[in-house]
């Protein structure tokens, strides 16, 4: 133990005077013996055996340098000065656990600090653990160009370990809401006056009180955005006709008043933005920035109350669902237990063994059918040939989709038309196995948090989608063992 210290210090040494003499700020692990091993002899009795194997695939080297490159990308200096950071192995290990057992920030960083087994497996060990906003601040580094390569080569992983062949390809859509409340147009109109009138009071707090001045008309908008939602409740096919007529007669007029009191907002915000230089810096600008998007967007929700409550436009487009989320849509897949879904259409592609190979955020929802041409040719340029089967549901069935499956090379294309269709055994076990499609996306959604996203922003949206296939990917990895084993996977 007295050697081991004393080389700790040597190293801690030589890694200050690196930092000092400009050496590089982007770490890939930490360069200290694990006291895990050497207080526990029997410390692998302590790991899940399909964390063990996740632990010996996220020791490939070309996964810790797609992490360092983008660490290195944080600031144009960062590849070569400036202080020694959370090491790139720790940060995709913390972020693999936080997926893998859809932790919160807080949650990742309480579990390491308290586990020798997770500290182990993150290469922390005696080190310190990083702490929730600066695994925050290094997740948004991750960007979904280096989730897609990671991807990229976990499935090479994969196809090395033959847990993967690309003989087969199914794919299926769902959808992942955004963390909105529901959209109503009172609710909307409400939130608009409350982030506005939040962003001019943080403005006025940096620029001062004499050059912003506003009227603060939150609590306003609030009672009537109550009193609708109490009238909406008495304005149902249940009520009496005389009662529900009273009921809409008085609910136009306070969305007459709350469209008034948030067109009075917009005013205000106008001239803050007018008072804030455009030349203005730092904070100051971020804010300017932050109220003139927020006002167009406000702006829309004006249009579109005026278009669906007073003209009776309820199929008024490109509506704004939240004023945090805009890139929100509504999404109809025919459940029965959730008509609607507030979210972004997501599309899922598997092989063999519950493995997905690639996945797709839509930034406009699309029919699924147009998802089947760059569908196989992604699996193609994965694979480096066609499937030998080729199969989705009925949303993709097409006989164009058909004959582009058979022009790709496919052999066998199982797309369900009808009942009509003559379906051979071959064709009855594809959709069998068709099935499994809609566990994977059950998985996602149960285990990996994929039901919906905690990020924001549409790239906040394909990273939680991209660490959730990734940890979905690593945990069939896991499970099928060590390679040259035969894999345990077979549906």
């Amino acid at each position: 133990m007295v050697m081991h210290e004393v080389f700790d210090g040597d190293d801690r040494k030589q890694r200050s005077l690196a930092s000092f003499r400009g050496g590089a700020m982007v770490r890939r692990a930490y360069a200290q013996r694990s006291v895990f091993e050497v207080l526990l002899p029997d410390a692998d009795k302590l790991w899940d055996p399909t964390l063990r194997q996740i632990d010996a695939i996220l020791d490939d080297e070309p996964l810790v340098d797609l992490i360092v490159e983008a660490l290195t990308r944080r600031h144009p200096l960062s590849a070569r000065r400036g202080r020694l950071g959370t090491p790139a192995a720790v940060v995709l290990r913390m972020l693999v656990l936080k997926h893998l057992y859809q932790w919160s920030f807080d949650e990742c960083e309480r579990e390491v600090r308290g586990s020798l087994v997770y500290r182990a497996f993150c290469r922390i060990d005696c080190e310190r653990v990083p702490d929730a906003k600066t695994l925050l601040r290094l997740a948004l580094l991750i960007d979904p160009a280096v989730l897609r390569r990671l991807l990229e080569r976990l499935t090479e992983l994969a196809r090395c370990r033959k847990v993967v062949r690309g003989r087969r390809l199914r794919v299926d859509t769902t959808v992942v809401e955004t963390h909105i409340h529901y959209p109503t147009d009172s609710a909307l109109l409400a939130d608009g006056v409350r982030m506005l009138t939040r962003t001019m009071a943080r403005l006025r707090a940096r620029v001062g009180a004499t050059a912003i001045r506003f009227r603060d008309r939150t609590r306003s908008l609030a009672r009537r955005a109550f009193a609708i939602s109490q009238r909406s409740r008495a304005a149902t096919l249940r009520s009496a006709s005389p009662v529900r007529e009273q009921n809409k007669a008085r609910m136009t007029a306070l969305y007459r008043e709350a469209m008034r009191i948030t067109r009075a907002v917009v005013r205000d915000a106008e001239a803050v933005v007018a008072t804030v230089s455009a030349a203005s810096s730092g904070p100051e600008a971020g804010l300017r920035e932050r109220l003139a998007q927020t006002m167009g967007l406000v702006r829309r929700v004006i249009q579109q109350t005026r278009a669906r409550v007073l003209a009776g436009d309820i199929h008024y487009p490109d509506k704004v669902l939240s004023l945090v989320e805009p890139h929100t849509e509504a999404i109809r897949k025919g459940k029965a237990s959730k008509l609607t879904e507030f979210g972004k259409l997501v599309k899922i592609q598997e092989a063999e063994n519950q493995f997905i190979t690639d996945y797709t955020v839509c930034p406009v929802r699309v029919p699924d059918g147009e998802l089947w041409r760059p569908t196989l040719e992604r699996h193609e340029q994965l694979f480096g040939r066609p499937p030998r089967l080729a199969v989705a549901d009925g949303s993709f069935s097409s006989a164009a989709n058909e004959r582009l499956a058979q022009i790709h090379g496919v052999r066998r294309v199982a797309l369900p038309r009808g009942r009509g269709q003559p379906r051979p055994r071959w064709f009855r076990r594809a959709l069998r196995w068709r099935t499994g499609c809609e566990g994977r996306i059950s998985v996602l959604k149960h285990r990996h948090g994929l039901a919906r996203c905690r990020y924001r922003g549409m790239g906040g949206m394909e990273r939680w989608v991209g660490l959730g296939v990734i940890a979905n990917n690593l945990h069939v990895l896991g499970r099928a063992g060590p390679p040259g084993m035969v894999p345990r996977l077979v549906r």
